[in-house]
Protein backbone atom coordinates (compact mmCIF):
# COMPACT_ATOMS: atom_id res chain seq x y z
CA UNK A 1 0.00 0.00 0.00
CA UNK A 2 1.42 3.50 -1.22
CA UNK A 3 -0.76 5.64 0.92
CA UNK A 4 1.52 4.61 4.09
CA UNK A 5 4.69 4.72 2.82
CA UNK A 6 3.94 8.42 1.09
CA UNK A 7 2.56 9.88 4.64
CA UNK A 8 5.88 8.66 6.17
CA UNK A 9 8.33 10.27 2.88
CA UNK A 10 6.61 13.35 4.27
CA UNK A 11 7.13 12.83 7.79
CA UNK A 12 3.25 11.85 8.59
CA UNK A 13 3.89 9.32 11.08
CA UNK A 14 -0.12 8.17 12.02
CA UNK A 15 -3.05 8.61 9.98
CA UNK A 16 -5.05 12.08 10.36
CA UNK A 17 -7.63 11.25 12.84
CA UNK A 18 -9.24 13.91 13.11
CA UNK A 19 -8.86 14.94 9.02
CA UNK A 20 -8.93 13.33 5.97
CA UNK A 21 -6.28 14.04 3.42
CA UNK A 22 -7.08 13.63 -0.56
CA UNK A 23 -4.05 12.99 -2.56
CA UNK A 24 -4.54 13.65 -6.37
CA UNK A 25 -2.12 14.16 -9.12
CA UNK A 26 -0.81 17.56 -9.71
CA UNK A 27 0.65 16.83 -12.98
CA UNK A 28 3.78 15.48 -14.72
CA UNK A 29 6.54 18.36 -13.53
CA UNK A 30 8.17 17.73 -9.98
CA UNK A 31 5.79 14.51 -9.56
CA UNK A 32 7.71 14.50 -6.02
CA UNK A 33 7.24 17.51 -4.86
CA UNK A 34 3.93 17.98 -2.94
CA UNK A 35 1.69 21.16 -2.42
CA UNK A 36 -1.48 21.36 -0.53
CA UNK A 37 -4.30 23.40 -2.20
CA UNK A 38 -6.64 23.95 1.01
CA UNK A 39 -9.38 26.30 2.61
CA UNK A 40 -8.32 29.64 3.82
CA UNK A 41 -9.13 28.97 7.26
CA UNK A 42 -5.15 28.65 7.89
CA UNK A 43 -2.73 30.64 6.24
CA UNK A 44 1.01 31.03 6.73
CA UNK A 45 3.03 33.93 5.41
CA UNK A 46 4.19 31.54 2.47
CA UNK A 47 0.56 30.77 1.83
CA UNK A 48 -0.53 31.99 -1.58
CA UNK A 49 -3.67 33.42 -1.67
CA UNK A 50 -6.13 31.69 -4.45
CA UNK A 51 -9.43 32.95 -4.06
CA UNK A 52 -12.08 33.89 -1.03
CA UNK A 53 -11.90 30.35 0.11
CA UNK A 54 -9.13 28.36 -1.93
CA UNK A 55 -4.85 28.46 -0.78
CA UNK A 56 -1.92 27.13 -1.71
CA UNK A 57 1.27 26.03 0.47
CA UNK A 58 4.18 23.77 -0.23
CA UNK A 59 6.05 24.06 3.01
CA UNK A 60 7.47 21.38 5.24
CA UNK A 61 6.05 23.48 8.41
CA UNK A 62 2.82 22.98 6.87
CA UNK A 63 2.84 19.03 6.80
CA UNK A 64 4.05 18.90 9.75
CA UNK A 65 0.81 20.78 10.91
CA UNK A 66 -1.17 18.51 8.88
CA UNK A 67 0.45 15.63 10.87
CA UNK A 68 -0.34 16.89 14.38
CA UNK A 69 -4.16 17.54 13.13
CA UNK A 70 -4.05 21.12 13.10
CA UNK A 71 -4.50 21.85 9.55
CA UNK A 72 -7.20 23.52 7.88
CA UNK A 73 -10.54 22.16 7.57
CA UNK A 74 -10.30 21.29 3.69
CA UNK A 75 -6.87 20.76 2.00
CA UNK A 76 -6.19 18.38 -0.83
CA UNK A 77 -2.37 16.52 -1.81
CA UNK A 78 -1.90 17.70 -5.51
CA UNK A 79 1.96 16.04 -6.25
CA UNK A 80 3.68 17.32 -9.15
CA UNK A 81 2.40 20.44 -11.34
CA UNK A 82 1.70 21.18 -14.68
CA UNK A 83 3.62 24.24 -16.20
CA UNK A 84 3.38 26.00 -19.42
CA UNK A 85 6.12 28.19 -21.06
CA UNK A 86 5.70 32.00 -21.57
CA UNK A 87 2.49 32.91 -23.25
CA UNK A 88 1.87 29.47 -24.13
CA UNK A 89 -1.23 29.78 -21.23
CA UNK A 90 -2.36 32.80 -23.24
CA UNK A 91 -2.23 31.64 -26.65
CA UNK A 92 -4.33 28.67 -25.12
CA UNK A 93 -7.11 30.58 -24.19
CA UNK A 94 -7.41 32.60 -27.21
CA UNK A 95 -7.77 29.54 -29.13
CA UNK A 96 -10.50 28.40 -26.70
CA UNK A 97 -8.90 25.73 -25.63
CA UNK A 98 -10.23 26.59 -21.87
CA UNK A 99 -13.11 27.02 -20.15
CA UNK A 100 -13.16 28.97 -17.48
CA UNK A 101 -15.51 28.73 -14.03
CA UNK A 102 -15.20 31.33 -11.23
CA UNK A 103 -13.44 29.27 -8.07
CA UNK A 104 -16.11 28.30 -6.22
CA UNK A 105 -14.38 26.03 -2.53
CA UNK A 106 -17.40 23.40 -2.24
CA UNK A 107 -16.69 22.51 -5.81
CA UNK A 108 -13.07 22.22 -5.24
CA UNK A 109 -12.95 20.55 -2.09
CA UNK A 110 -16.20 17.87 -3.17
CA UNK A 111 -15.05 14.79 -1.86
CA UNK A 112 -16.60 13.02 -5.07
CA UNK A 113 -14.46 13.23 -8.09
CA UNK A 114 -16.41 10.73 -10.09
CA UNK A 115 -18.78 13.37 -11.52
CA UNK A 116 -15.95 16.27 -11.94
CA UNK A 117 -16.31 16.98 -15.14
CA UNK A 118 -20.06 17.11 -15.11
CA UNK A 119 -20.85 19.66 -12.36
CA UNK A 120 -18.14 21.98 -14.39
CA UNK A 121 -19.92 21.55 -17.34
CA UNK A 122 -23.19 22.56 -14.97
CA UNK A 123 -21.87 25.19 -13.03
CA UNK A 124 -21.05 27.09 -16.72
CA UNK A 125 -24.54 25.84 -18.41
CA UNK A 126 -22.82 23.50 -20.73
CA UNK A 127 -24.39 19.93 -21.84
CA UNK A 128 -21.02 18.33 -22.75
CA UNK A 129 -23.14 15.89 -25.26
CA UNK A 130 -23.25 19.24 -27.83
CA UNK A 131 -19.67 20.05 -27.47
CA UNK A 132 -17.46 19.21 -30.58
CA UNK A 133 -14.17 17.90 -30.76
CA UNK A 134 -12.79 21.40 -32.80
CA UNK A 135 -12.13 24.36 -31.14
CA UNK A 136 -12.02 28.10 -33.06
CA UNK A 137 -12.99 31.40 -33.23
CA UNK A 138 -16.14 32.73 -33.19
Amino acid sequence: DLYPDLLKQLGIDKPLSSKKLYIRYGGPVESARGFILHSDDMMRQETLSIDKGVALTSTSDFFDDLSKGKGPKNSILALGYAGWGPGQLENEIIQNSWMNISVDSNFIFDEKVTHKWLQAYKLIGVDPNNLSFHSGNA
